[in-house]
């Protein structure tokens, strides 16, 4: 017998998301007579999505509950679970201005120390890695990032050849959210690894002479291999788009490392992306307001391969699993700081979310990515704990542009990092006017 939660989605305007957990939810048994509490500053988003939520557990014959509403604190109060998807800036907005984000995550965070101070807050919306950290180090909130980055190892199972690796292979993909590097990964018992390298080696140019990958995949990009070459460990999933800004100079630089529409971060795979997302939100909505329309038939009763659900009812009714989860390192991976979040294995049950040890890294991906990775997390999370204007021409000068792969030329100047902090601050003035506040910005 199950257990009944009460869940809320802030940012539940994002009706592709929100649609994909409610349809997870109806096919959660354990989780019936839960309710969600649909939050989102947007009114009339949050009620479109609200009244598809209705109709689908109606038409699944579901016990569901669903409340909608603008008011966070109403959706937050006695929660056991939060599920943060929100973003307060333009959707993918790079550079600084994520560091509204990592503001908005915390007030999320401190919130759920006065409502719910014993809920789960899941965290989906970016930037994950430097959100979780800083919510863990500013809050007693039991915080938990998810991703599905790590699909790309299924993504390189499928191109070697490797039939049902779901079943048939183990693996570990660790690291930090983004940055997520294959230390081993068998098949059947055998060694992948020679078998990738024997792909390289005989396949992989024809491969990608001939592939037309979408703009999001990146697994067995030339970008991805030529990581691999460099760090001796093959980066998995959204991994290569941050793999070195000389992958992103120009959108043919683009279309030699991602494929002919130039990854994800080109200025194609980008405008398809937001194009993607548009028309499915408003398909979404003129079903929503379309009464007579049935919501299973256009958005078939099948679970989206999400870990938010499954996660929940582990938790909640002890169906224990394996998960790829974001959880503070505590020991996990040995010279990494106890209070960073790292992407690891975890076995969650009603026991908690218990991570599984690393242990030691290899030297090359702690060396080359992961230790500076830090660092520029490092000064992110700071920069959004005390935005101050030195930091800012720091990351500037320093081409650590942090949160985008967006190639951004190198200001060659003192005086030219200065001209490009004006023009930021000029286009962002709710910036520009937290600098102000801090003595000596």
């Amino acid at each position: 017998m199950g257990r009944a939660v009460k869940m809320a989605v802030i940012g539940a305007g994002s009706a592709q998301f929100s649609l994909g957990v409610i349809r997870d939810l109806c096919l959660s048994e354990g989780l019936r007579g839960s309710s969600v509490h649909l939050m989102d500053i947007n009114e009339e988003y949050v009620d479109l999505v609200h009244r598809l939520a209705v109709r689908y557990a109606q038409e699944m014959s579901v016990d569901l509950r669903f409340e909608r509403t603008t008011d966070r604190e109403s959706a937050l109060q006695e929660a056991d679970f939060v599920l943060n998807t929100a973003s307060v800036g333009p959707h993918g907005g790079g550079g600084f201005a994520r560091v509204h984000n990592l503001r908005f995550f915390l007030s999320v965070a401190r919130d759920m120390q006065r409502l719910c101070p014993d809920a789960w807050l899941i965290q989906s919306a970016n930037p994950v890695f430097e959100g979780c950290t800083l919510m863990t180090r500013e809050t007693d909130v039991k915080v938990m990032g998810l991703c599905h980055g790590h699909h790309g190892v299924f993504e390189m199972a499928g191109v070697l050849g490797l039939e049902d690796a779901g079943e048939h292979m183990s693996w570990q993909a660790v690291g930090f959210n983004h940055v997520i590097y294959l230390t081993h990964c068998y098949y059947k018992g055998r060694d992948v690894y020679p078998m990738l390298d024997e792909w390289i080696e005989n396949e992989a140019e024809d491969y990608w002479r001939t592939y037309e990958p979408s703009f999001a995949e990146n697994q067995m990009s030339r970008a991805a291999i030529r990581q691999y070459r460099m760090v001796g460990y093959l980066p998995i999933g959204d991994t290569p788009r941050a793999g070195g800004w000389w992958y992103h100079t120009s959108q043919e630089t683009k279309r030699r490392w991602f494929g002919p529409v130039g990854g994800f971060d080109s200025e194609v795979g980008w405008s398809r992306y937001i194009e993607g997302l548009e028309r499915h939100r408003e398909r979404m909505f003129e079903v929503a307001r379309d009464e007579s329309a049935s919501v299973t038939e256009e958005f078939p009763a099948k679970k989206s391969g999400e870990q938010i659900l499954p996660i929940i009812d582990a938790l909640v009714n002890d169906s224990a699993g394996h998960f790829q989860v974001n959880i503070p390192n505590r020991g996990l991976i040995d010279g990494l700081p106890h209070d960073v979040v790292v992407e690891v294995q975890a076995h969650v049950s009603r026991r908690g979310i218990q991570g599984i040890r690393v242990g030691r890294m290899p030297r090359s991906v702690m060396a080359q990515v992961l230790l500076p990775r830090l660092a520029q997390a490092e000064q992110a999370i700071q920069f959004a704990r005390q935005p101050h204007y030195g930091m800012m021409l720091h990351i500037l000068l320093n081409r650590h542009c942090w949160f985008q792969n967006r190639y951004e030329p190198p200001v060659a100047s003192f005086e030219e990092a200065e001209q490009k902090a004006a023009d930021i601050l000029d286009a962002d003035p709710e910036l520009a006017a937290l600098l102000e506040t801090v003595p000596g910005s």
